[in-house]
C-alpha cells in the first residue's frame, strides 16, 4: 500500500499518468518512507524542504512528487547536469541554476511565477548539504516578489517521512521570517544532521 496521495490537488499542476508515476509509487510504498500531511491545493506555491544533508533528499522526494504525479520544478546546481544523468534528471523537472555566474535567480523564478499559471517551485533553503550557520534567503525573496506562500517540507530520516508543515506568507523582515521557518524545522533530523 501506497503512503502518497493518488493524485496532486485540483489547483496544483499536474503531471500525466505514466508507468514511471506507477514505478514512484511502488518505491515508496517498498521504501518505507511517508508523506505526511496535506498538500495545499495552490496554483502557485514555493516548497522548501530541509535538512539537506545528503543526495538521498532529492532520491527520495522525486519518488514522491512523482508518484503524487505533482509538476514541482527543483532548483539544483548545474553541475548536476553534467554526465550520464544530466538528460534524465532535466527531463525529471530539475531547474539547473549556475551558482558561479552572476545572473538574478530571484528575478528569473519571479518572472517565471508571474508567467505562467501553475508552478511549484522547490528549492533546498541551505543551498548545500553541508551544515551552515546562516540558509540563503533567496526562497523568501522569491516567494515575496512572486507573491506566493512557501510551504514546508520537513525531512526526517528517523522517522522516515517527509512532512507538510504549515503555509508560510512571507512579511516585509526577511530577517524576522527566517528566524520563524528556520525555528519550525529545528526538531527534524536529516541522514547526518539537523536542520
Amino acid at each position: 500500500m501506497s503512503e502518497l496521495p493518488d493524485y496532486p490537488p485540483p489547483l496544483a499542476p499536474a503531471l500525466p499518468d505514466s508507468l514511471w508515476k506507477r514505478f514512484c509509487r511502488w518505491a515508496i510504498a517498498r521504501s518505507g518512507w511517508r508523506l505526511v500531511g496535506q498538500l495545499p491545493n495552490l496554483s502557485k506555491v514555493v516548497v522548501i524542504g530541509a535538512p539537506h544533508s545528503s543526495n538521498w533528499d532529492g532520491v527520495w522526494g522525486l519518488l514522491i512528487k512523482s508518484g503524487i504525479g505533482v509538476d514541482l520544478g527543483v532548483m539544483i546546481k548545474r553541475e548536476a547536469l553534467n554526465g550520464p544523468f544530466g538528460p534524465i534528471v532535466r527531463r525529471l523537472g530539475m531547474v539547473p541554476i549556475d551558482r558561479k555566474a552572476a545572473t538574478d535567480v530571484v528575478g528569473q523564478m519571479i518572472e517565471r511565477f508571474n508567467s505562467r499559471e501553475r508552478m511549484w517551485l522547490g528549492i533546498a533553503p541551505e543551498g548545500t548539504r553541508k551544515h551552515v550557520q546562516h540558509w540563503k534567503s533567496g526562497f523568501l525573496r522569491i516567494a515575496r516578489g512572486a507573491n506566493v506562500p512557501i510551504q514546508p517540507i520537513f525531512i526526517d530520516y528517523p522517522s522516515k517521512t517527509f512532512t507538510l508543515g504549515p503555509l508560510f506568507h512571507p512579511t516585509d523582515s526577511v530577517e524576522t521570517d527566517m528566524i520563524a521557518i528556520r525555528a519550525m524545522f529545528a526538531p527534524y533530523r536529516g541522514k547526518h544532521r539537523g536542520a
